[in-house]
């Protein structure tokens, strides 16, 4: 199992996959927004969407995981 950690803390502003969704490396899977600007959280390698970890509107810091992968 793989997961997807921040980059930065931020809010989450938009998640863009669903439990199950097949996602490959560098795909967005989730959209940061810290200080006006909108950061996208990439996969780092292919599988499928385990588990989702956070809700848009959630605060996040740098290094939460936000999706496992399997």
């Amino acid at each position: 199992m793989s997961a997807i950690e921040t980059s930065m803390a931020g809010s989450v502003w938009k998640v863009l996959v669903k439990v199950g969704d097949r996602v490959e490396e560098g795909q967005d899977v989730v959209i940061l927004e810290s200080m006006k600007m909108e950061i996208p959280i990439a996969a780092e390698s292919n599988g499928t969407v385990k588990e989702i970890k956070v809700n848009e509107g959630d605060f996040v810091n740098d290094g939460d995981v936000i999706v496992e992968i399997e």
